[in-house]
């Protein structure tokens, strides 16, 4: 299993971006797919999740309301769209894929991106 994940960069508060992550060697709508984050010298945190049995989402509450998690089974990929973006949302963001059930922490998955930076500008 490859994750690759794409589409951060800077941007200033209160602006947008999209993240993608794209999966090789498994079929996206077979796996539980999460978004994590982690900030300098802080340890890696749960953002978001998506289940594979009934698309069924879970949201940090720092970001709920702001950013959505989805999923597209024809490009094989699975996306973060974050809106009203915050200075404290800053971070290097990773994919995550685990094979079974609700997962909210980051050992629970054993499939992992290289991460893309995330810098919001205040």
């Amino acid at each position: 299993v490859q994750l690759v994940e794409s589409g951060g960069g800077l941007v200033q508060a209160g602006g947008s971006l999209r993240l993608s992550c794209a999966a090789s060697g498994v079929t996206i709508s077979s796996v539980y797919m999460g978004w994590f984050r982690q900030a300098p010298g802080k340890e890696r945190e749960f953002v978001a999740y998506i289940s594979a049995s009934d698309d069924s989402t879970v949201y940090d509450d720092s970001v709920k309301g702001r950013f959505t998690i989805s999923r597209d089974n024809a490009e094989n990929t699975v996306a973060l769209q974050m809106n009203t973006l915050k200075p404290e949302d800053t971070a290097v963001y990773y994919c995550a894929a685990r094979l079974l059930g609700v997962a909210l922490f980051p050992h629970e998955y054993p499939y992992w991106g290289r991460g893309t930076q995330v810098t919001v500008s205040s």
